[in-house]
């Protein structure tokens, strides 16, 4: 047993760790609002991007709002830990942190191993719905619409893509193409010549994905950023629970 002395130099070290690792604590509940927050606005500003996307790939916002849920849960079990001085909370606390961490760097190796092949299924995807457009008035179509007039493109590589489509021999280009929607005529639209004129000429792809991964960016800077920050967490708790279970410190 460690004598009276010792314990009580080493209080003021346990003291500053508790209030260090309280601090770490809020700061990151904080972090687990904010992820909330950028799934969410992510699932909003991405949506129509997502929509042109495998099903697995849509699920991206709502993994982060997932790992927003839990570490808000597990910030304040951290509180509750700190403040109790548990040796064994303080462990759990650090071992769900560390966990917490290798799933969010699996999860930010598997998307940087697999992001040509999303821009190739987006591709594939954004072609399909030209195909297929206003055939089924089905979300696609919508998506299209969307953003050709957000990005102010037409056509996936440029505007003469849509000709080789079936709405083309019907209407000729979409409205949604247009620079001026009131200066678009049907006839306008279903000739070539005529509608280089009038329609925006840029296709969408490349637009799109500097678009997706100028946002999603900021989502994996953001993300990135938290599982770092989770690092600090665990060697505090390891540090505080070590030197409680060492110095037989009790918490009054």
């Amino acid at each position: 047993m460690a004598s009276p002395s010792r314990r009580l130099q080493t209080k003021p070290v346990i003291t500053c760790l508790k209030s260090v690792l309280l601090t770490y604590t809020f700061i990151f509940w904080v972090s687990g609002i904010v992820l909330l927050a950028v799934g969410v606005w992510g699932r909003v500003s991405l949506a129509v991007y997502f929509s042109l996307l495998d099903e697995k790939a849509t699920n991206v916002p709502f993994v982060l709002v997932g790992a927003g849920t839990v570490v808000v849960l597990l910030g304040t079990f951290g509180c509750f830990a700190t403040c109790r001085g548990s040796t064994w909370m303080l462990k759990l606390y650090a071992m769900l942190l560390s966990l917490i961490f290798l799933i969010v760097l699996v999860a930010a190796i598997v998307g940087f191993v697999f992001r040509h092949e999303i821009k190739t299924n987006f591709e594939s995807n954004l072609n399909l719905a030209l195909k297929d457009y206003n055939v089924t008035a089905d979300r696609h179509s919508e998506a299209v619409d969307t953003i050709q007039r957000t990005l102010q493109c037409c056509g996936v590589q440029n505007y003469s893509d849509w000709e080789r489509t079936e709405y083309f021999s019907q209407k000729g280009i979409p409205q949604s193409c247009c620079k001026r929607p009131n200066d678009c005529s049907e006839e306008d639209l279903k000739d070539p010549n005529k509608a280089k004129l009038k329609v925006f000429v840029d296709g969408c792809f490349f637009l799109v994905m500097s678009t997706m991964e100028s946002k999603m960016s900021i989502v994996a800077g953001i993300s990135f950023g938290i599982a770092c920050f989770q690092l600090i967490g665990i060697i505090l708790a390891c540090c505080l629970s070590r030197y409680i279970t060492n110095n037989q410190y009790e918490m009054v």
